[in-house]
């Protein structure tokens, strides 16, 4: 089902892709066999379930992917979840490299899309790790203490967004590079937005 609203951002997506395009279009067409509404969220096509988000379609240089948002929690029995990164707990892929490859684990895809379905009907949800269980960096608490409406902006984004942050301002070995982050990135946490908004 499209979300009439929506649908031309999705659209847009789908029709400006410059790469990916017949992937893209491939995995549209399968997800659209299911009960899902078609959104646009993320700057990406995703796939929702009475308002909550069952996956999404995104692209990278090496690889297009489906990003089941409760992947975790799903069966895996052909091995093919793939966690993006080691800091996301909830996400996983399965990624594609062509469109051949796509229609050749057809079957598979719906399995998997019809479990990801299952798992959000039976209202299974994940247990995050804590913001509180994230260090903040030293440059970040100076500045938090500092400046003035900082930390009550940080402190009223969501969990995801202050995690994004304090993941981002942890990465760097050194200060001067930690330091540099914080600075290019608190005033868009002052005008409450995210690390990718």
């Amino acid at each position: 089902m499209i979300n009439k609203t929506l649908f031309t951002k999705a659209d847009a997506f789908f029709s400006k892709a410059k790469t990916w395009k017949e992937e893209y279009e491939k995995l549209r067409a399968i997800i659209l066999e299911f009960e899902l509404t078609e959104d646009y969220k993320w700057m990406h096509p995703c796939y929702t379930l009475n308002d909550k988000n069952i996956l999404l379609i995104h692209g990278f240089k090496e690889y297009c992917a489906i990003l089941f948002h409760k992947g975790v929690l799903m069966k895996d029995p052909n091995g093919i979840l793939i966690q993006q990164t080691e800091n996301v707990q909830a996400g996983r892929q399965i990624r594609f490299t062509s469109a051949k490859q796509i229609e050749e684990m057809e079957d598979i895809l719906k399995a998997y899309i019809q479990d990801a379905i299952e798992v959000e009907k039976a209202g299974l949800e994940i247990e995050y790790k804590k913001n509180d269980e994230y260090t903040i960096p030293e440059e970040f608490q100076i500045k938090l203490e500092e400046v003035d409406g900082l930390k009550t902006a940080f402190e009223s984004l969501t969990p995801g967004r202050q995690r994004a942050y304090l993941l981002h301002f942890s990465q760097p070995k050194q200060s001067k590079t930690r330091e540099s982050r914080v600075e290019k990135y608190m005033q868009q946490i002052l005008d409450g937005k995210g690390l990718n908004d």
